[in-house]
């Protein structure tokens, strides 16, 4: 009987594919058939029909998402604290997350120093906008003009003020709002189409890379991803660590032991939502959260809380930055936590819609989104790992709210028995 790959290992294969066929390819890299026909027509040719299918899906992507997030924060804003709790805590912790990540980056330094020349040769900066110019822009004078030219904060602020008045008119705008839950249903499966052609859209992408520049680029990936890695296990165990013993005296190693299973299938589906019914079962049983209130903020949290998310967009911006020799600024840094903390709002728990949101990242700061061409194959590998800190972080809240409402058993949390909290 023939083997079944998932995609995660047929993008993985794709990934060494491509790394084979560039670095045997580079020698020839001059010869007018590889040049013309391999690396510069077959390569561009597939690599770039992927990358441009990920920038078709940003804007649809972004809107649906977030006007149905909106939407169910607007409802569940009637449980009053609770849910104020809940979302200050997912924000926050995205953006010391994203913070995190940009301070590695600058320190390391994983794009400077490799003698890679691609600023001249595929990339003309421009200057990123002042923050205070991209505060006041949020605000959309035409949104569907917004729409039509990407313009993603204008979008997330009118996707959030559209999700928020389809609560507000309740069954008034019935209709619409199952109009958007089914729009939602077909955006998420035309990203789960897109992602079964990144087998073939990561090969060609780092084929051609690695045809193109050889071995100069394998030590800053080398150094991008330690960043990244680096920025996820500082994130859970400082921020989540502390956070939770100090507002529930919980024990980190304990609280990391129970909740392993779900890390587990989180870290190999690389999805948020996939993991979501492990995660729901997890936190009832093995850490003694109670059903209402965890069946209320890990939905929330696979939809809001995407720190390992951020962290990628932190370290890959500044790294993409580094690359192409742009300084992007104190306002810069500033523009990317803020797009990617309400980025994150709108990041869907499933697999490659982080390099979706990267996309729309990297144009706030005036940085080419072709440049995902260079992480795709790397980022592919981390996914699973920031997809485990993502639910992590929504258990840590969950855990920290039911401790503050009194919803949580701490007997079943500290017993080494599986046992169903009430």
């Amino acid at each position: 009987m023939k083997k079944q790959y998932g995609l995660t290992t047929k993008i993985f294969f794709g990934l060494i594919a491509g790394l084979i066929t560039g670095l045997i390819l580079y020698p020839m890299r001059e010869v007018p058939f590889i040049e013309n026909y391999i690396i510069n027509f077959l390569f561009q040719l597939v690599g770039g029909a992927f990358i441009n299918s990920i920038r078709m899906m940003i804007v649809p992507l972004v809107f649906v998402s977030l006007t149905m997030g909106a939407a169910q924060i607007g409802s569940i804003t009637r449980l009053g604290r609770i849910g104020t709790k809940t979302i200050a805590f997912y924000l926050v912790t995205t953006a010391i997350a994203i913070s995190i990540a940009i301070l590695i980056a600058i320190i390391v330094q994983p794009g400077i120093g490799t003698g890679i020349e691609l600023g001249d040769a595929a990339f003309e900066a421009r200057q990123s906008p002042a923050f205070v110019n991209v505060l006041v822009n949020m605000i959309p004078r035409n949104p569907i003009k917004a729409m039509a030219e990407g313009k993603m904060l204008q979008i997330i602020v009118f996707a959030i003020l559209t999700g928020t008045g389809l609560t507000v008119l309740g069954d008034k705008a019935k209709k619409v709002t199952e109009l958007f839950e089914q729009l939602n249903t077909l955006v998420l499966k035309l990203v789960e189409l897109i992602m079964y052609a990144a087998p073939y859209g990561v090969f060609a992408l780092i084929a051609r890379t690695f045809a193109t520049l050889g071995f100069e680029m394998m030590a800053p990936l080398a150094w991008y991803m330690l960043c990244v890695l680096g920025a996820l296990l500082i994130h859970a165990t400082l921020t989540y660590g502390t956070l939770l013993t100090a507002f529930t005296k919980l024990n980190p190693i304990k609280f990391l032991k129970n909740f392993s299973p779900a890390m587990l299938v989180a870290f190999s589906t690389a999805s948020s939502s996939a993991t979501l019914p492990v995660t729901l079962k997890t936190a009832r049983e093995r850490l003694g959260v109670s059903e209402r209130l965890s069946s209320f903020t890990l939905p929330l949290g696979a939809t809001i809380n995407m720190d390992g998310t951020a962290i990628m967009q932190g370290v890959a911006t500044i790294f993409i930055a580094q690359l192409f020799n742009v300084d992007i600024g104190v306002g810069g840094f500033l523009t990317i936590i803020l797009t990617a903390t309400l980025a994150s709002i709108g990041t869907a728990g499933v697999p490659g819609v982080g390099l979706i949101m990267l996309a729309m990242v990297l144009d706030q700061v005036g940085l080419p989104v072709e440049a995902i061409a260079l992480i795709m194959g790397i980022d592919r590998i981390l996914d699973m790992s920031r997809t485990a800190i993502n639910i992590t972080g929504d258990m840590v809240c969950t855990l920290i709210i039911a401790k503050t409402e009194g919803e949580l058993n701490e007997e079943v949390f500290n017993s080494d028995k599986t046992v169903a909290a009430k």
